[in-house]
């Protein structure tokens, strides 16, 4: 049986704030739903990813911001960095790690610029969102074979 990874709840303390974060980034709203109670529920989705993220009023009770290890995969490090900061994002500079292969929590290890061989899975970015959840952008040029 397939099971797919479709949604991942975010939390968020200012919804219009973070709505209008993530639409200026370019990601598609695709719903928008309140109830008379306060419970609101905001779907958006980055371009061309079948994965969407959720928020709202009543739709998690984690602290805002708390969200980490939320993952966009791209298939070039520098124009994608390029283009999340000219919709508003302030993403940090690219970079590899020392080891070569995945990044360590935190900075540890991190070394400037892209991975020197442009090793597919290689080389990061990483920016948050106004309230703090935070997002890592990551180069994949080819995949891993059964991918």
């Amino acid at each position: 049986m397939d099971m797919r990874l479709e949604v991942v709840v975010i939390p968020v303390a200012d919804v219009d704030r973070s709505k209008d974060f993530y639409k200026a980034l370019g990601w598609r709203l695709d719903a928008d739903f309140s109830a008379g109670d306060g419970f609101r529920v905001v779907q958006l989705t980055p371009p061309g990813s079948g994965g969407s993220v959720i928020f709202g009023n009543g739709v998690s009770s984690a602290e805002p911001g708390s969200a980490a290890g939320l993952y966009l995969v791209v298939s070039d490090i520098e124009a994608a960095r390029a283009e999340l900061t000219r919709n508003g994002a302030e993403v940090g500079e690219v970079f590899h790690d020392a080891g070569g292969v995945f990044h360590h929590a935190g900075t540890k290890d991190r070394v400037p610029g892209p991975h020197p061989e442009r090793a597919s899975y290689a080389s990061f970015a990483s920016f948050t969102d106004p309230d703090g959840n935070s997002w890592m952008v990551q180069e994949v040029t080819e995949r891993l074979p059964g991918r």
